[in-house]
């Protein structure tokens, strides 16, 4: 068998003469067509007394991760993915409904409660983290793949004997959060010369004590470009510098503030939708009152109209039936209870005022 074109040796020449010579090549149970594993006696690695034993044969070892990935993305290069059937068996042990994956890696994770799910019509869940820049192109496909149709080969869907992909119901959400340099390419300085630029770009650790000693704590004390309160004006197309990958490259990215903010009030979404042209959510925060937030893009929908709207919805801050009142730009509704809040002072004050938080 041919190793797959992103392989690499991991060992010298002389080095796996000497691990055959020594009978620590492992070429696969018939000796054949596989690709070799160093061998470790169990001489080497001291007493063991497992508790629990996982046989390969039942929960699979790395080659099958290979195999499994491959036949959903043949020429990925992803070499170390983890086997469906180990992550079945620790999603089982665990008998929960959420399931947390820190290192997702090429989403093995995702794969199992997806197989289990389909296999048992069960509801659960999962949460993966990942850093990798293979989220874009192994492990979100990945699991849009594995929801399409439970089995592939050499790349496309394998329908059973009756013809069917049998692909699940499935929806999952994913959120990107911003990096360090992501926040400093956002950042807008005041009255800087270009020989100053020039200084600072010519000296990475002077530009970088800079940044951290002086110009976050002063220079952008007061920077637009930290919240950029203008584009609050439209916010559905609030938009952000991203980097791309290449060095110093970045473009213009939209930042979902709705969702945002969900999650700086820690709020438990019941209901979301778009109403003649405002964006209503209303849900629960952490101390189970009731919120209502409308967002709206203020070029469109001006005091009277957000009035009115008020008014045909039957959402009155007299009443008590919501807790807290969101709403984006400034406004005059009536507010005797001090329950309706400006988003842009709350935005600002849950993302940069800790002591408040």
């Amino acid at each position: 068998m041919w190793p797959n074109r992103n392989a690499v040796w991991r060992y010298t020449k002389e080095q796996h003469e000497k691990n055959m010579a020594e009978n620590r090549v492992w070429w696969g149970k018939d000796g054949r067509n596989k690709v070799p594993a160093y061998k470790r006696f169990l001489s080497d690695v001291g007493d063991l007394v497992p508790r629990t034993i996982w046989k390969y044969d039942e929960v699979g070892h790395n080659q099958d991760g290979i195999r499994q990935l491959r036949a959903l993305m043949p020429q990925t290069g992803f070499t170390s993915p983890k086997p469906v059937g180990l992550l079945e068996r620790v999603v089982q042990v665990g008998k929960g409904d959420l399931v947390l994956d820190y290192f997702a890696g090429s989403g093995t994770t995702a794969h199992a409660v997806i197989n289990l799910n389909r296999e048992d019509g069960g509801k659960r869940k999962y949460i993966l983290v990942e850093m990798g820049e293979y989220f874009d192109t192994v492990l979100k496909p990945r699991i849009q793949k594995v929801v399409y149709s439970r089995d592939w080969k050499d790349g496309k869907p394998k329908p059973d004997s009756d013809g069917n992909l049998n692909g699940i119901s499935h929806c999952f959400k994913y959120l990107r959060l911003e990096s360090y340099e992501d926040t400093l390419n956002n950042l807008i300085l005041k009255d800087r010369t270009e020989q100053q630029d020039d200084l600072l770009k010519a000296n990475p650790a002077l530009r970088e004590d800079y940044m951290l000693g002086y110009w976050l704590d002063v220079e952008t004390a007061d920077s637009p470009s930290l919240l950029n309160i203008k584009q609050f004006e439209d916010p559905f197309n609030y938009r952000l510098h991203i980097a791309t990958g290449s060095v110093g490259a970045t473009k213009p990215t939209r930042v979902d503030l709705v969702e945002t903010l969900n999650y700086l009030i820690g709020l438990t979404v019941k209901h979301i939708d778009t109403v003649r042209g405002f964006r209503v959510v209303t849900g629960t925060n952490p101390k189970d009152e009731f919120v209502l937030v409308i967002w709206r893009n203020l070029k469109e929908k001006d005091n009277a109209a957000l009035e009115e709207f008020m008014e045909k919805q039957a959402y009155h801050p007299r009443d008590t039936e919501f807790d807290h009142i969101y709403v984006n730009g400034d406004h005059i509704l009536e507010d005797p209870h001090s329950k309706v809040k400006m988003i842009e002072i709350e935005f600002k004050r849950l993302m940069f005022d800790v002591r408040d938080v």
